[in-house]
């Protein structure tokens, strides 16, 4: 027990005074014997013993009331057992990230923590609150009640690392009490690793009662035909329920095209044939869980041909020509002499097929073209110095070249994630007709193989910038040294090298990806574009690069949707834009919080601070005893004789 006022304890020295009166009534009396009647003398006795018990008892009483009055006014009171965290900042960590839009007990989850907060939170209470997007620093509750009450949706997926980040960059001289509200859907061990286990974090995890959803997952073009075009959906679904769910697909606000789909996997595709013509639209499904990954919007432009030119030996690129069609490609091959630099500017994709030299000119030509969207394919010859591979490798980074080795080698894995490969096998094929190789370089990559020798070397290994690709094989692959324009894979792989580049037709883009978006844009030096939507529009941040114009987003646009990129009031091309998709999957990883403190509200957050930081004044009690020995000092007086 402590006392706010210990000074006022010196006042119990007062208690001697009643005592001293107390041993001035008790001095002896004098004897004086003056009759000899012997009931008198034991009636008197009798009323002695009586009236000193009395006074002992009001001494006890008094001394008892005059000491309570005095504790009590030096305010005695129990320390908090977390006291020294009374004065601790506040900040709320609130998740707004689309896995919030969930159905729980009292509606959806966001929703009904905003109403937590503004129902709980005390008026008083000084806090910060941090959101995906948001930030307010220093306010009170009543001050961003209309803030929270329109609070929306974030296409910025939750990351609890950031936020925490964000909170503890904040200087202060007092520590922080962190009450995190977040489903936990998409949570991660290493997000978790910047909150101290000892410091006053707090979590609240509301929980979800649907946990089954599904989501357009992609839109991608699988066919191009005379009149039509087939383009696949793929769907994803999250949960255990097996269901059927409806497809539409609209273009330019119009019903084109409806199916049902049963979800019976994981993963769906089905497949719509339209019309060959420019589309503007979207892909919709209706389902019970979040609504949106409901919509996928994307914009799908007549193919143009793809430009690509092979500098090398005629006689070595034969095989070029016969993947690199007219119908789809304006593809030409130049010695190394008589290439034109000015033309490479015009391309897609440059093929460097099995070229001795690469003089430095060139080097340099080919590094300002991949900054500016192209792809590169690099072709050793047996004749090439590793040195000179290197000058070019040294360009791009992220790959070496090591000795010439003679050995024959199979080519017996293929990475079927990678890109590259993307739609061309419908199973993992693990017998297939091995490529082969009589000399090739040892290469070493920070990126993994794509295809691989039966030693787990690269046969080809890519790397790349945000915009372009280069794509580097480990040995030449004329009919001399190997067998690989007489495999299978010689197709898929040189065709889609070439229509990696952003040329493909379907623009669909994920919103705050940050990747950048490169697109054909005959432009003025200061000519600026716009993207415009129905109800949004921005100035990207862009750069003008010859004939083409490269575009980052960054966070933009706020709302997913179908948007144009305007050059004044010329459209020059439709882009869609969604959200990502990673807020798909609704199951929570709280138990990831399990060594942590988890709590069910707001208000008992606030109850529990408060209880844990608060002193117990117990001066009340004193105050009370005191009136208790009064009372009881007044029935003494009035009843004990």
């Amino acid at each position: 027990m402590q006392f706010r006022h210990p000074e006022i304890l010196y006042f119990l020295f007062l208690l001697v005074i009643p005592i001293i009166v107390h041993l001035f009534q008790l001095r002896r009396f004098k004897k004086e014997y003056f009759t000899n009647v012997k009931f008198l003398k034991e009636l008197s006795i009798q009323t002695r013993k009586s009236s000193r018990i009395k006074k002992w008892l009001l001494l006890a009483t008094r001394l008892l009331l005059l000491a309570c009055v005095i504790i009590a006014f030096a305010q005695p009171f129990f320390k908090a057992k977390d006291s020294n965290s009374a004065a601790n900042e506040m900040y709320i960590i609130l998740d707004n990230s689309f896995s919030m839009q969930a159905k729980g007990q009292k509606g959806e989850l966001l929703r009904r923590a905003v109403e937590d907060l503004l129902e709980h939170t005390p008026d008083g209470r000084n806090f910060s609150l941090v959101t995906n997007t948001e930030s307010f620093w220093n306010t009170d509750i009543k001050s961003i009640q209309k803030e929270l009450q329109n609070l929306k949706y974030s296409a910025t997926p939750f990351q609890l690392d950031n936020l925490i980040a964000k909170v503890n960059a904040r200087k202060s001289a007092f520590s922080k009490d962190i009450i995190v509200i977040t489903d936990a859907a998409g949570l991660e061990q290493k997000q978790l690793k910047g909150i101290d286990k000892e410091s006053n974090t707090y979590f609240i995890v509301p929980e979800s009662e649907q946990k089954n959803n599904v989501a357009v997952d992609s839109v991608s073009l699988n066919q191009t035909m005379d009149n039509f075009y087939e383009i696949s959906v793929k769907l994803s679904a999250f949960g255990d329920e097996n269901k059927e769910v409806p497809i539409a697909l609209y273009n330019d606000g119009k019903l084109i095209a409806k199916t049902v789909s049963k979800m019976d996997a994981k993963q769906k595709t089905m497949n719509f044939t339209i019309p060959k013509a420019d589309f503007n639209g979207f892909v919709q499904i209706t389902d019970n869980g979040l609504a949106y990954d409901n919509e996928l919007y994307f914009s799908l432009s007549k193919p143009e041909k793809t430009n690509v030119i092979s500098i090398g030996d005629a006689a070595k690129s034969g095989f070029l020509s016969r993947i690199y069609t007219q119908q789809e490609f304006n593809f030409a091959n130049f010695p190394l002499q008589s290439l034109d630099y000015n033309q490479i500017d015009k391309q897609d994709v440059i093929i460097l097929n099995e070229l001795k030299e690469i003089p430095q000119a060139l080097l340099t030509t080919l590094k300002a073209f991949s900054e500016k969207g192209g792809n590169i394919v690099l072709i050793p010859s047996e004749e090439s110095s590793v040195s000179n591979l290197n000058a070019f490798a040294s360009n791009f980074g992220g790959f070496q070249f090591r000795n010439l080795v003679s050995d024959e080698k199979l080519v017996t894995k293929i990475a079927f994630s990678h890109p590259l490969y993307a739609g061309v096998f419908e199973k993992k094929i693990e017998n297939f007709q091995y490529p082969k190789t009589a000399k090739s370089f040892a290469i070493s990559s920070a990126s993994a193989p794509i295809l691989s020798y039966e030693d787990q070397s690269s046969f080809l290994t890519s790397v790349g910038n945000s915009v372009a690709s280069v794509y580097v094989f480990a040995g030449p692959i004329s009919v001399s040294n190997s067998n690989f324009q007489n495999s299978p894979l010689i197709v898929p792989t040189f065709y889609n090298m070439a229509q990696n580049a952003q040329k493909t037709g379907i623009i669909s883009l994920t919103i705050g990806n940050g990747l950048p978006f490169v697109m054909d844009a005959n432009l003025a030096k200061d000519e600026i574009v716009e993207v415009k939507g129905r109800d949004e529009k921005f100035i990207p941040v862009q750069q003008i690069l010859n004939n083409k114009v490269k575009m980052t987003f960054n966070d933009l646009p706020q709302e997913a949707g179908n948007y144009g990129v305007f050059s004044k009031e010329r459209l020059l091309r439709h882009i869609g834009f969604n959200y990502d998709r990673t807020e798909s999957d609704l199951r929570s990883n709280a138990d990831l919080l399990s060594d942590y403190k988890t709590i069910d509200s707001v208000e008992t957050v606030f109850d529990t601070l408060q209880a844990d930081r608060t002193n117990t004044d117990i001066w009340k009690w004193f105050v009370i005893l005191a009136l208790i020995f009064l009372t009881t000092e007044l029935l003494i007086q009035k009843f004990v004789k």
